[in-house]
This record gives C-alpha cells, sequence and structure tokens, in this order.
C-alpha cells in the first residue's frame, strides 16, 4: 500500500513545474490545522500519522515539508528556534495566557531550504485561519524568499543532520521539570480547544 506521505506528495506537485510544485507543497502543509499533538513528535511517523489526523503543530509539519524537499531534490537542513510561549501579539484568552506565562522556552522547528545558492526559512506552522487571533501566518510564498518565521526566535540553531535535530530537541526535553511537563499537557489541551472554536 502506497504511504499516505507518498500519495499526497504526487497528488500535490502532479502536473507542476519544480516552482509551483515547492508552492504547492507549503501551502498543503501550512493549511493542515495547528495542534500540539504530542505522538507526532516521532520525525518518521509523525508527518504520516498527522496527515491521517489532518492537524499538527510546527514538528511533524516541518518533518514532512523536509521529506516533501527530499522529493524535489531540494537540499535543506532543519532549523530550531528557542522561543517564549508568551507572545503579546497573540490574542490569549485569560487562562491561555496564565499558561504560557509558566512555561519554559521551547524549540520551534522549521526548514531551511537552499534555492538558488542560499539557504531560505520556510515555515508552515500556523493555517490560515488562526491570522485573526494574531498568529503571524505566511499567506504567500514565491518560492524563493524567506517566510516569516511563526515565532520570535531569541536563538537559532541549524542542524546539519535529522540526528542533530532529534538529539538538541532531547536534551532540552530532558532539561524541563515535572511542573514544566504538566503546564505543557495542560496548555496543549487548552490551545488545542480554543484554535478550533476560533476556526469555526
Amino acid at each position: 500500500m502506497e504511504d499516505i506521505a507518498a500519495k499526497k506528495f504526487r497528488e500535490w506537485t502532479e502536473g507542476l513545474d519544480p516552482v509551483e510544485s515547492r508552492i504547492s507543497v507549503f501551502r498543503h502543509i501550512r493549511d493542515i490545522p495547528y495542534a500540539i499533538v504530542a505522538e507526532l513528535r516521532d520525525p518518521y511517523t509523525g508527518p504520516s500519522g498527522m496527515l491521517k489526523l489532518c492537524k499538527g503543530s510546527c514538528v511533524p509539519k516541518h518533518f514532512l515539508l523536509g521529506k516533501m524537499f527530499g522529493h524535489l531534490g531540494i537540499p535543506f537542513k532543519y532549523v530550531s528556534y528557542l522561543f517564549n510561549w508568551d507572545d503579546p501579539a497573540i490574542k490569549y484568552p485569560g487562562e491561555i495566557r496564565s499558561l504560557v506565562r509558566s512555561m519554559p522556552l521551547s524549540a520551534h522547528l522549521a526548514c531551511k531550504a537552499e534555492i538558488e545558492g542560499k539557504l531560505v526559512l520556510v515555515d508552515t506552522t500556523w493555517d490560515l485561519k488562526l491570522a485573526k487571533l494574531g498568529y503571524p501566518v505566511n499567506k504567500d510564498w514565491d518560492g524563493f524568499s524567506d517566510t516569516q518565521n511563526a515565532v520570535t526566535p531569541i536563538k537559532e540553531i541549524l542542524h546539519e543532520t535529522l540526528d542533530d535535530r532529534i538529539k538538541y530537541s532531547s536534551l532540552l526535553r530532558a532539561s524541563y521539570t515535572e511542573e514544566d511537563m504538566v503546564v505543557y499537557g495542560k496548555l496543549a489541551e487548552k490551545l488545542n480547544a480554543w484554535l478550533d472554536t476560533a476556526r469555526l
């Protein structure tokens, strides 16, 4: 049976030229509704799981984007950005604002693609309907220029390999306290419900 990611790649790029193909892949992944789903963090099973669930966070979205860039013959690197969840531009309701204020620094995942000899930031994190909540949604991408970063970055970590990203993420998560993980679990539940309601 054809893997769902391979099937989607074929559907999203069939009959398109190289530039149109990368833009199409970008748009389709961006349009997957953002949601924090812990079991989708695995780089090997997360992308297909996200496509089946039709929701996912920056992690499975960019693991899928990287996989599709590979199929398109586009060299790329995974890149992590340390960030603070408590972004004043986002219109969090009171309970979620309290939770994000308690969150430790986290690592956002995106991709940098080598296009015409330069590394270009390609960030598919926020789906279109989240723009009204203050999220920096990438409504268009020309296939050549940097997109907006989904977060306000504190530090950029460019990973040479997938294994480097896996190790980095594991070390960061190991630094979280039990209390941090409890807050993260509550945030995932409340944030996902709020975003689902906002999309209606």
